[in-house]
């Protein structure tokens, strides 16, 4: 388990500054879909929150100098300018990559793939929902892949897929995400709950309209009757607010979105020009 973490961890530069390392976990995900578009759902939503996520890395900029260094001493004591919050949330990010991305590599690294997860996963009480996601996305893939399935079959497989990477949704916001929201101060809580978007960076007034999806929005249309139970206001810290409007909102606009390939690929796209465009500016001191 340990090599297959170095691995993934050695896809990426050395260790960088705050903002380099956003774009480039949020351009392996995007590979990773491109690499198995009809499985690997989970990395291209990653790809897409990472990429949004660089908008709440704000704060770090108020430190830099000139070149474009961060003085982290000084970053890391702006408690009143939600410095600190900024820093948890690009823990969180480097967390989920380190936890999940690995075991991708290690399916799709050969014919193999899923006998080597379920060696690597098998027994590990921590991964057992990985291991579960992973069993049903094979499942599909093999559905998929046979030529002779009905198209009752072909649904099943794609069924499976999606109820795999669910799994692995839940798994990253309850094992990783979760610990490190529950620090966030409350005020950037709410700042990020406002905040909470995702438009898949579709152009076009009428197709972002059918694509977009807003924590607070939905919880005020769809999600009202949940969000007025007591006894607290609906907060996007919170594991259950969040996993509904994910499971309710996100992931159908996802699926939707999916349907227009063409849409799809343009949003991964730009996530991987944002990456290539952050190699030639300067890095700001790791952190």
């Amino acid at each position: 388990m340990e090599d297959w973490r170095a691995q993934a961890g050695a896809m990426l530069s050395p260790p960088c500054c705050a903002f380099h390392r956003n774009v480039e976990v949020s351009s392996r995900y995007a590979s990773l879909y491109r690499q198995l578009p009809s499985c690997f759902k989970w990395a291209a939503m990653a790809a897409i929150a990472s990429h949004h996520i660089r908008l709440a890395l704000f704060p770090l900029r108020l430190d830099t100098d000139r070149g474009g260094y961060l003085d982290v001493t000084r970053s890391l004591s702006r408690r009143g300018l939600l410095t600190g919050d900024a820093h948890t949330i690009r823990e969180t990010n480097n967390a989920i990559y380190d936890d999940i991305y690995w075991v991708h590599l290690a399916y799709v690294a050969d014919e193999h793939g899923m006998d080597r997860v379920r060696q690597l996963l098998n027994g590990d009480q921590y991964y057992a929902t990985v291991l579960s996601a992973f069993e049903s996305i094979d499942r599909g893939r093999r559905l998929l892949a046979d030529e002779t399935s009905t198209e009752e079959s072909r649904n099943r497989g794609r069924e499976l897929v999606w109820a795999g990477n669910i799994e692995l949704l839940d798994h990253e916001q309850r094992s990783t995400v979760q610990p490190q929201f529950a620090r966030l101060s409350r005020l950037f809580a709410h700042v990020i709950s406002m905040g909470a978007t995702t438009s898949f960076e579709v152009h076009g007034v009428r197709q972002e309209l059918r694509y977009f999806s807003s924590f607070y929005l939905y919880f005020f249309t769809g999600g009202l009757s949940h969000a007025l139970r007591p006894p607290t206001w609906p907060r996007i810290t919170r594991l259950e607010h969040r996993w509904r409007w994910l499971e309710a909102s996100v992931v159908p606009r996802f699926r939707r979105l999916e349907g227009a390939p063409h849409l799809i690929e343009a949003s991964l796209t730009r996530v991987v020009d944002d990456a290539r465009q952050y190699v030639d500016r300067p890095c700001i001191a790791p952190i």
